[in-house]
């Protein structure tokens, strides 16, 4: 399975490549098919999945773990930073794109792919609680700090949860939906998500960019070792001294060592944060991590 999941991410993100520089696909193609996997089939996995989440202590671990990362995170950029005199645009952007993983959009699949579909729970948790509140306050603090917004209100961030549809869908997950729906509504809910994996590949290729930015090489060098070996590392680390286990364990780590969240990048160059930095954090970030997450997984 892992074999096939790892083909059909490579056939999807070179098509979405080979698309953008042909310009083949209208120029707002990546923005839609993204609205579709927002929308549509990251809402069916969650509702798919966490009906079967037993609440359980153990699960506040999976759900504490990022914001540990978060801190961890913070702490290395900033030595780095003052070490090694990157700018405070740089800086900027390694405290979101280190900060933030890809959990969602590659997450889920891969888990799914790499650890099978009974651990995928513990994602959707990983992802909903960690990295989405994670992007909804501390990125959105950083954009201000550093990209000249003004700071975000609790309002703001209430109303940026209260309207992004998987949460919605871990609501309905954790209170109305039942483990064992008609099979009308699971058959639906799993074609739906099985669609999740290529479109979001496809999304991704149509929207990675891969210039190498020569004079930022060392920040970039700096952020990709965080992202893809610090990160996983000490969140193995964190498991064990929780007393985690199993799949739960397994997938927490690989969460952790997804690389850099494609939002975050696009936010960064949305506000003129060292774009070529941000664009080669997501880019490079995800080809290298084809080869270092099958190693976090075991």
């Amino acid at each position: 399975m892992a074999h096939d999941a790892f083909a059909l991410i490579l056939l999807m993100l070179a098509l979405g490549y080979a698309f953008q520089r042909l310009r083949v696909l209208p120029d707002n193609a990546a923005q839609t098919l993204n609205l579709v996997v927002l929308y549509v089939c990251l809402p069916a996995a969650v509702l798919r999945h966490a009906p079967r989440l037993h609440l359980e202590p153990a699960l506040f671990g999976v759900a504490l773990v990022p914001w540990v990362l978060l801190l961890a995170a913070v702490l290395l950029v900033t030595l780095a930073a003052r070490l090694l005199r990157f700018r405070d645009d740089e800086r900027a952007v390694l405290l979101l794109t280190v900060a933030l993983g890809n959990t969602s959009f590659l997450g889920y699949p891969l888990t799914k792919a790499l650890i099978g579909e009974h651990a995928l729970p513990y994602a959707v948790i990983y992802d909903q609680f960690g990295a989405f509140l994670i992007l909804s306050t501390f990125g959105l603090w950083v954009l201000a700090r550093y990209g000249g917004d003004r700071t975000p209100t609790v309002g703001d961030i209430l109303r940026r949860v209260a309207t992004f549809p998987p949460f919605w869908a871990l609501i309905a997950g954790f209170t109305v939906m039942p483990a064992e729906p008609p099979a009308w509504i699971a058959g639906g809910l799993q074609r739906l998500s099985d669609a999740l994996l290529p479109l979001a590949m496809l999304t991704i290729g149509l929207s990675v960019k891969l210039a190498l930015p020569r004079d930022e090489l060392k920040p970039l060098a700096t952020g990709l070792l965080l992202k893809l070996l610090a990160m996983p590392a000490l969140a193995w680390l964190l498991v064990r001294a929780m007393g985690m286990g199993g799949d739960m364990a397994r997938a927490t780590v690989l969460e952790s060592a997804m690389p850099s969240m494609v939002t975050a990048g696009a936010l960064a160059i949305s506000h003129d944060l060292a774009p070529r930095l941000a664009a080669a954090m997501v880019g490079y970030g995800l080809l290298l991590s084809l080869l270092t997450l099958p190693l976090w997984a075991r």
